[in-house]
């Protein structure tokens, strides 16, 4: 018998870990996919491909040609269509899905979250919380700020982003993890009064939040959009290892 194929939907911290221990774990044929939107991107260990599928019966397709017995989706929460594309495939092809989902964050003594929806959303009531933003949502969506002419951006993303972005901006090319005295100097250096985010959950940019706490800044917090119905759900990777053993264990006969 083949030995099991494990296709990770990859791009986060969750995702190289879990390569790395399935591969390292022997006796599962480990393939990681990148989406291929960063052009030097954190490769996983085991086999990678870079690239979309097109679309779900892309996905099922190439679920088939390679054999694919679970798939684990460990994709960056707010990346939505790969996410909706994933439980589709999975029934297409009836192989076994897993989600791995970080858990978001929540707000502690002191912070001043404002919960938005959409980018949107935060757009709009930016102009009521402050003048000087410091946006980390990403080079993606920063078409929903363009027309915030009154106020001055500091946007931080790994790759530059596409037009149209906000016209009084800074741009930040960096990578996390952030550390907290870091992210203290950046809302201290460029006198920031409102930060934007996702609720990416997790420790790696979480340090912001801790520093626009200290300094008593409101928080805008997009939303993490909802895991899709039906499909087993794991908070980290010990979880998804766990539902995988259960897996296979359903598949001996």
């Amino acid at each position: 018998m083949p030995a099991p194929h494990v296709l990770v939907l990859a791009g986060t911290a969750e995702a190289r870990e879990l390569a790395a221990r399935l591969v390292d774990g022997g006796g599962v044929r480990v393939t990681a996919s990148l989406a291929g939107r960063v052009a030097v991107p954190r490769t996983p260990a085991g086999e990678v491909r870079i690239g979309g599928f097109g679309g779900a019966e892309g996905l099922a397709r190439w679920i088939r040609e390679h054999r694919v017995t679970v798939v684990v989706d460990a994709t960056h929460p707010f990346a939505e269509r790969i996410s909706e594309n994933a439980p589709e495939a999975a029934r297409a092809t009836g192989v076994e899905l897993i989600a791995l989902r970080r858990p978001g964050w929540t707000p502690g003594p002191g912070d001043r979250w404002h919960s938005v929806g959409t980018l949107k959303e935060a757009a709009t009531l930016l102009p009521t919380l402050g003048t000087r933003v410091f946006l980390t949502t990403g080079r993606l969506g920063l078409a929903a700020f363009a027309e915030n002419d009154d106020l001055w951006f500091l946007v931080r993303s790994v790759e530059p982003p596409e037009p149209p972005t906000p016209r009084n901006c800074e741009l930040i090319l960096d990578r996390g993890p952030f550390t907290l005295d870091g992210e203290r100097e950046v809302l201290r250096t460029h006198r920031i009064d409102v930060v934007v985010t996702k609720d990416s959950g997790g420790p790696a940019t979480a340090a912001k939040l801790t520093a626009a706490r200290e300094l008593g800044l409101p928080v805008v917090v997009v939303r993490r959009p909802e895991p899709p119905a039906g499909v087993r759900t794991a908070a980290d990777v010990d979880g998804v290892l766990a539902l995988l053993s259960r897996a296979a264990a359903d598949r001996c006969p």
